[in-house]
């Protein structure tokens, strides 16, 4: 089974390249363009680790991983 990783970021071509890269590399790559997206595909799609960005309009990274911290279900998750 492929490790699967969460790319969030809202610069697309930031998420071209690592999902470019790391696809490659032989993991599964799932995107989110924002905090906000990044927090329901969570529970999609369930990651094994998350590369977040900061600094994002709508809900910034900070907030992302403090709310999924603060989960029991995702609280885990590597960020």
């Amino acid at each position: 089974m492929l490790a699967k990783i969460l790319v969030v970021d809202d610069e697309p071509s930031i998420i071209d390249v690592l999902t470019r890269f790391l696809s490659r590399e032989g993991y599964e790559v799932v995107t989110a363009s924002n905090g906000r997206e990044a927090l329901e595909r969570v529970t999609e799609v369930w990651p094994d680790l998350i590369l977040l960005d900061v600094t994002m309009p709508e809900v910034d990274g900070f907030t992302v991983c403090q709310r999924l911290k603060e989960d029991e279900k995702t609280a885990l998750i590597p960020i």
